[in-house]
């Protein structure tokens, strides 16, 4: 990632600390050969306003949010044009910018936000340059390191979709490319045209919908990023057994949420975002909960 120099004043971006980098403990994988994260990164969605529109509730604290991610090892850091819509892009600079080393900024392109709670697929190719151009911009970098197509637009020939961004990826405007919310037989269809190396779909301990995608992904080393990785905070607040799983083990139900996704694939990659400090590192601290394979057994039977 390349960063863009500007002259306007930011919040100083926070500093790794010297031997403490607790999301370290996740592991490692590497999107498309070049690109190694650790298994554990941000997703900024939470960070706008109600429906996902606005600017945030509380600016300040969604600038330490960020800020503290990064300062507990996070490096990888997920959004969208479409979330706020721009907002979280222009936070995540804001918070971030100049990004520190080996920092991973993927975002999305392929919606539009009529309003708060809609979401309408536009895979126009002149759409999505468009989008693209804007986030360079509101990102502040020359290159964006992943760039995914938020939905296949059904209104829309694939082929145009995935052309317009492998011509963004011929002009050094996008490093790599990335799908959302797809079937295994889309992902071999745009592989056809494209390198892809991150599929992003909606996959939880309580949703498992995408299981055939998640094995394909591994099978295949490409990242697999589960969005709602905690069910909307839906499975932090399970009780019965759940929660008693969780405190037999000395740890809140987020974490043992997380650790579970850890622990189902090498290629997968949790975003779990919030717009909290305290529920942030309580994210983080998952990394270090291993789980054996009857707990692995035993959460998924809970379903």
């Amino acid at each position: 990632m390349t960063q863009v120099e500007s002259t306007t004043a930011f919040a100083p971006p926070a500093k790794r600390l010297e031997g403490a980098a607790p999301a370290a403990a996740g592991g490692t994988l590497t999107l498309g050969g070049d690109l190694t994260v650790r298994r554990m990164g941000f997703g900024s969605m939470q960070l706008t306003g109600k429906g996902v529109w606005g600017e945030p509730a509380d600016h300040g604290a969604a600038i330490a949010v960020l800020q503290r991610a990064v300062e507990l090892g996070v490096d990888f850091i997920d959004t969208a044009d479409a979330y706020g819509p721009e907002v979280a892009e222009r936070l995540i600079a804001e918070a971030l910018h100049p990004y520190p080393a080996g920092l991973v900024i993927a975002t999305k392109a392929g919606f539009e936000r009529p309003g708060p709670g809609q979401w309408v697929e536009n895979g126009r190719p002149e759409h999505l340059r468009a989008a693209c151009e804007g986030s360079l911009r509101r990102l502040k970098v020359d290159r964006i390191d992943l760039l995914q197509l938020h939905r296949i637009d059904p209104k829309v020939p694939v082929a145009d979709q995935i052309g317009a961004l492998v011509e963004l990826q011929r002009a050094g405007k996008i490093r790599h490319i990335g799908l959302s919310e797809v079937k295994v037989e889309q992902i071999e269809t745009v592989r056809r045209m494209a390198s892809v190396v991150s599929v992003q779909n909606k996959y939880n301990l309580a949703e498992r919908g995408s299981e055939k995608v998640l094995d394909y992904c591994t099978r295949q080393e490409i990242a697999f990023i589960p969005w709602y990785p905690l069910d909307t905070g839906k499975l932090p607040k399970s009780g019965g057994p759940f929660g008693r799983v969780a405190k037999g083990l000395g740890a809140t139900p987020a974490q043992v949420a997380l650790a579970w996704l850890l622990g189902k694939s090498p290629m997968m990659l949790p975003i779990a975002g919030t717009s909290k400090v305290a529920h942030l590192e309580e994210n983080i601290a998952a990394t270090a909960l291993r789980l054996d394979k009857e707990t692995m057994e035993t959460l998924e039977a809970l379903q």
